[in-house]
């Protein structure tokens, strides 16, 4: 009696996914610039690299570090304001602090997978940073976070109000980014 409800939930969810296009999680279609080889449907599937001016921006949920040593947690979620779109890798992202500027290093854990986002869809990235000692030598005293997306030239950026980031190096924060994944629904 109950491998009736499995197998009807099966299937309705492999009809669903072959109607949405199947997820497209394999990379196949966003693989490269050519899809000469690649079906007619596949080839619409992943959209054109997304813009950020299509798309709106909030910082939040926070777990902010709260004490020097300690780790922390900053999700910056998009909400796609245009067509779809693919986000393909990681953010770029830079701490700045008055002149000075540090490169967050991609979390050597993730792997980016080209993510197709749909209108209204929204996807998001993490930064982890260990907080410094406030004014410290090995700290960053960080004002402003720019992040650029992955096949784009232009930057954004939001202000950061979790304390100073320590340093691995002079130039190198005791941080990391996430690479992009689709937000919660």
């Amino acid at each position: 009696m109950r491998a009736v409800p499995i197998t009807v939930t099966a299937l309705a969810a492999a009809l669903l996914l072959t109607a949405c296009g199947g997820g497209d999680d394999s990379g196949s279609a966003g693989d490269g610039k050519s899809k000469a080889t690649d079906s007619a449907s596949s080839a619409g599937a992943a959209g054109s690299a997304c813009a950020a001016a299509d798309l709106g921006r909030e910082v939040g949920p926070v777990d902010a570090a709260p004490a020097a040593g300690d780790t922390g947690n900053v999700t910056v979620t998009f909400l796609n304001k245009g067509a779809e779109c693919t986000l393909n890798g990681f953010p770029t992202l830079d701490l700045q602090a008055g002149g000075t500027s540090a490169t967050v290093p991609k979390d050597a854990a993730a792997e980016a997978q080209p993510l197709t986002l749909p209108a209204q869809g929204t996807a998001s990235f993490t930064i982890t940073y260990v907080r410094g000692e406030d004014g410290g030598d090995k700290s960053l005293a960080v004002k402003t976070v720019k992040y650029g997306l992955p096949d784009a030239s232009a930057t954004e950026s939001f202000p950061w109000s979790y304390g100073d980031v320590a340093l691995k190096s002079a130039d190198v924060p005791d941080a990391t980014v996430s690479a992009f994944q689709q937000a919660g629904d």
